[in-house]
């Protein structure tokens, strides 16, 4: 059953309340839906309205944005998210795990309240101000999700300044505490420009820019590790690279490859298997897509065609393995802010996490 009819059983009785809230019954229900791909949607960002009007000196402007939970199967709108604690300024997401979310300001400062979220079960935990910074941050990157290995999920956040002080700081969920993270390897305390992200069993990846290198750096939330992982030289351009998790493996996407295929555009995918990277056949798509954002948690290429008039993307669904192009008829915001340009839409699989008081 869905998470909603869950949670509305519990007003049934108090047997069926202590057992729906039960640990056991909220991870066997977590693993079904995890495992049989039951009960997943994508999270959009989407103007309210499509008829909008786009400043290009501020993206917020006139824009009414929206949170939405779309079906995964035929895309129909299943929910707007409205902030949990009702404020009306824009917010982010800064990863999707096991049903929660990671939800934080749209532009991040070292002080940005931070919040968990379950929109299915509408719990929310607030971690606590951290106490570990005592400067200003220029930059500051967020990422979210679970680490199997400590049962246990965690924020990270790395935070910059203007002279390339680095800190990073970790939030546990199980003991509701941020720690700074002392050993910060010496290849890091450099000029770096932070593109994005992902998190995958534990690991936190970012790629970065050092110069004219690009590499995946990598933190493990369980052994508190970093490392490195240096992109494969055809890779040249961060703005046309995307980084994401295909079959449980972190990969590397490269759009507009130069292509020898007539009236057709190419995906270069690698893959990072025993910490090398292992390229796989090309994918090939009729011109006129623009990028890639991201993998569904089937598999699927989430992919986008831009108005660059209105500031809609229309999100489509490529099959990599039958090469299939599925319009999914979501359209997407657009918000561009000097040279960056956010899109966002991730995987959500329902889930009764924070129910039973995690």
């Amino acid at each position: 059953l869905p998470a909603k009819s869950l949670v509305r059983f519990l007003c049934t009785c108090k047997s069926w309340m202590d057992l729906i809230g039960s640990s056991s019954f909220v991870r066997t229900h977590l693993h079904r839906n995890v495992t049989k791909h039951a009960h997943v949607s994508l999270l959009c960002l989407h103007h309210q309205s499509f008829e909008c009007q786009v400043d290009p000196d501020d993206p917020y402007v006139g824009q009414e944005l929206q949170w939405s939970l779309f079906c995964n199967e035929t895309f129909e709108l299943c929910s707007k998210l409205s902030h949990p604690l009702g404020s009306t300024e824009h917010y982010g997401i800064y990863g999707s795990s096991n049903g929660l979310v990671c939800i934080s300001d749209d532009i991040l400062n070292f002080d940005s309240p931070i919040y968990i979220w379950n929109p299915s079960v509408r719990k929310l935990r607030t971690p606590p101000i951290s106490s570990n910074i005592n400067i200003k941050f220029s930059h500051v990157a967020l990422q979210f999700g679970f680490h199997p290995g400590v049962n246990d999920y965690k924020v990270v956040r790395m935070m910059r300044t203007n002279k390339n002080a680095l800190a990073v700081e970790v939030y546990s969920l199980r003991t509701d505490s941020w720690k700074m993270i002392e050993a910060i390897p010496p290849w890091l305390k450099c000029t770096w420009q932070d593109h994005t992200g992902i998190f995958l069993n534990g690991v936190a990846y970012h790629l970065i820019e050092k110069g004219r290198i690009f590499s995946i750096m990598s933190f493990d939330t369980g052994s508190e590790e970093f490392g490195e992982f240096i992109t494969p030289d055809a890779i040249s351009n961060p703005s046309d690279l995307c980084i994401g998790v295909y079959k449980e493996q972190i990969c590397l996407l490269l759009d507009f490859y130069p292509c020898e295929v007539e009236g057709m555009d190419k995906i270069d995918l690698w893959i990072l298997q025993e910490k090398r990277w292992k390229q796989s056949r090309p994918f090939f798509i009729p011109l006129g897509y623009y990028c890639t954002i991201g993998i569904s948690i089937d598999n699927k290429l989430l992919m986008l065609r831009i108005d660059d008039i209105g500031g809609i993307a229309d999100l489509h669904l490529c099959d990599y393995e039958s090469k299939e192009v599925l319009e999914t008829g979501i359209k997407l915001a657009t918000m561009k802010y000097g040279e960056i340009e956010l899109l966002f839409s991730f995987s959500y699989i329902e889930s009764l996490v924070l129910l039973d008081d995690y």
